[in-house]
C-alpha cells in the first residue's frame, strides 16, 4: 500500500445515518477521488480522499481516529463482515502511521486518540458463562472483538512508547477516571487482553509521576475485596507482575505505607482459595521487600507461618517453595529470629503423610546456603527435627522419603556427632517410657474390663 503525506493510500471515514439502509458492497482498493460508503447496523463507512497535503495530515488522523469508535458486533459472527474489515484495515494503518511517522503526535490529537481508545476499550466484562469457572481447570472465555481489540491495544502501546509522547499532555487525558476504567479490565477473563494491560499499566506508571500514588492504592484496594469479599479477580497475577517491578524501584528507607501494603495485603493474599493462580508473582514480590528491607524478614515469615495451609498439600508445596527463596536471600542475623518457629513448621511437613509436602520440605537439605545456615545453628534446629526424622526412618511408608531422611540424618550426625549421640538416646528413652507408660495404660484398661465382668458375675 502505498503512503501519500505520510498516510496509507487508503483512507475511511465514518457517516452516522438517520435511518439504517441494506449492507452496500465496498471497493477496499477505489480509484482516486472515487467516495465509496459501506452501511452497517453501526453507521455508514466510506472512503476519504486519499491525496492530502501534510497540512492536513493531522486532521485526516484525526478523522480516521474517530471512525474506529465505530463498534462492531462479534457475537454474531456473521454480521458487518465487510464493515469489520474496513475498521480492522484501519487500525492496521493507524498503527503503522504512529509508529513510522515523527511528529504526528501534535496536541490535538491526543484527546481524538484516547476518545478512540476509551470507546473500543471500556465496557461491561460480561459475566463468565460458566459460573463454575475454575481458572485451573477451565479454558476462559476469548474476547471475541480481539481481532479489534488487539489492534486497539497495540496503537495504544505505540501511543505511549512513542519518542514524540509527552506525558505534560498527556496527563490531561489519561487521568484518574482513565486508569480506574483500566483497572477494570483486569478482571477480564482472556488472558491475551491481560497481557495487554498488563504492559499499557506499567508504561503509565513509568511516564505519570502524579498516578503513581493512585495507581498503588487502587491495586491495594482490588486485591483487599479479592482477599476479603469476592475471592474473584482474573487479573491479580498481572497486577503482582507489575508490583514486582514497582517494589524494586522503591527508595530506601521504604516507606510505611509500602511496609504497610506487604503485611496487609500481600501476605493474606496467601489464604485465599486460588493461591496458585498467582503465587509464583506473589512471591517474587515478598522476596523483593526483604531484599530491599531485610528486617522485614522477622515479619514475614511469621505471617506466613500464621496462613499456612492446614488440609491443602498443594499450598503446603508452594508455601515450602516460597520459603526456600526467603531463606536463600535472608541474612544470618534474621535467621536466628525465625529459626525455631519455622523448623518446628518444617518438622511438621517432613511427617506430613502426603509425600510431596513430606519431600519438597526435605528438599532444603540440598540447599547450600540453607545447609551453612543450620550447620551454624544446629545445636538449636538438630533437637527441633530429630524427633520426627528418627520417626519417619522407622515408620514411613514412602521409601524415597525414608532415603531422603536417612541423608539428613547422616549430614546432622556429621554435623555434630557429640549432639547426634545424646538426641538419639534422649528420643529413645523417651521412646521407652512411652511404651512403658502405654503398657501400664493397657494393663489397667484390662483390669479394669476384668473387674468389671466379675461384677456382673455376682450379680447374676
Amino acid at each position: 500500500m502505498d503512503l501519500i503525506g505520510g498516510f496509507p493510500h487508503v483512507f475511511l471515514s465514518v457517516v452516522f445515518p438517520s435511518t439504517l439502509h441494506a449492507n452496500r458492497q465496498v471497493l477496499l482498493e477505489p480509484q482516486p477521488g472515487t467516495v465509496i460508503s459501506y452501511t452497517c447496523s453501526q453507521g455508514a463507512v466510506s472512503c476519504l480522499p486519499t491525496d492530502v497535503p501534510s497540512s492536513e495530515q493531522e486532521e485526516l488522523f484525526i478523522r480516521k481516529l474517530r471512525q474506529c469508535c465505530v463498534a462492531f458486533d462479534f457475537m454474531d459472527p456473521v454480521a458487518d463482515l465487510k464493515g469489520k474489515e474496513i475498521k480492522r484495515a484501519t487500525l492496521n494503518e493507524l498503527v503503522d502511521y504512529i509508529t513510522a511517522g515523527r511528529g504526528v503526535l501534535t496536541e490535538p490529537v491526543y484527546p481524538e486518540i484516547i476518545k478512540m481508545i476509551s470507546a473500543n476499550l471500556f465496557r461491561t466484562l460480561p459475566p463468565s458463562e460458566n459460573p463454575d469457572f475454575d481458572p485451573e481447570e477451565d479454558d476462559p472465555t476469548l474476547e471475541a472483538s480481539w481481532p479489534h481489540l488487539q489492534l486497539v491495544y497495540e496503537f495504544f502501546l505505540r501511543f505511549l512508547e512513542s519518542s514524540d509522547f509527552q506525558p505534560t499532555i498527556g496527563k490531561k487525558v489519561i487521568d484518574q477516571k482513565f486508569v480506574l476504567q483500566l483497572l477494570d479490565l483486569f478482571d477480564s477473563e482472556d488472558p491475551r487482553e491481560r497481557d495487554f494491560l498488563k504492559t499499557v499499566l506499567h508504561r503509565i506508571y513509568g511516564k505519570f509521576l502524579g498516578l503513581r500514588a493512585f495507581i498503588r492504592k487502587q491495586i491495594n484496594n482490588i486485591f483487599l475485596r479479592f482477599i476479603y469479599e469476592t475471592e474473584h479477580f482474573n487479573g491479580v497475577g498481572e497486577l503482582l507482575e507489575i508490583l514486582g517491578s514497582i517494589i524494586n524501584g522503591f527508595a530506601l528507607p521504604l516507606k510505611a505505607e509500602h511496609k504497610q501494603f506487604l503485611v496487609k495485603v500481600l501476605l493474606p493474599l496467601h489464604k485465599v482459595k486460588c493461591l496458585s493462580l498467582y503465587h509464583a508473582q506473589l512471591a517474587y514480590c515478598v522476596v523483593q521487600f526483604l531484599e530491599k528491607d531485610a528486617t522485614l524478614t522477622e515479619s514475614v515469615v511469621k505471617g506466613l507461618l500464621k496462613f499456612w495451609p492446614k488440609t491443602c498439600s498443594q499450598k503446603e508445596v508452594m508455601f515450602l517453595g516460597e520459603i526456600e527463596e526467603i531463606l536463600d536471600v535472608i541474612e544470618p542475623s534474621q535467621f536466628v529470629k525465625i529459626q525455631e518457629p519455622l523448623f518446628r513448621q518444617i518438622s511438621r511437613c517432613v511427617s506430613s503423610p502426603h509425600f510431596q509436602v513430606a519431600e519438597r520440605a526435605l528438599y532444603f537439605w540440598n540447599n547450600e546456603y540453607i545447609m551453612s545456615l543450620i550447620e551454624e545453628n544446629n545445636h538449636v534446629i538438630m533437637p527441633i527435627m530429630f524427633p520426627a526424622l528418627y520417626r519417619i526412618s522407622k515408620e514411613h511408608w514412602n521409601q524415597t522419603i525414608v532415603a531422603l531422611v536417612y541423608n539428613v540424618l547422616k549430614t546432622f550426625m556429621e554435623m555434630n556427632s557429640k549432639l547426634f549421640d545424646e538426641l538419639t538416646a534422649s528420643y529413645k528413652s523417651e521412646r521407652q517410657k512411652w511404651g512403658e507408660k502405654r503398657q501400664y495404660v493397657r494393663m489397667m484398661d484390662e483390669q479394669g474390663r476384668t473387674m468389671k465382668t466379675g461384677d456382673e458375675e455376682k450379680e447374676l
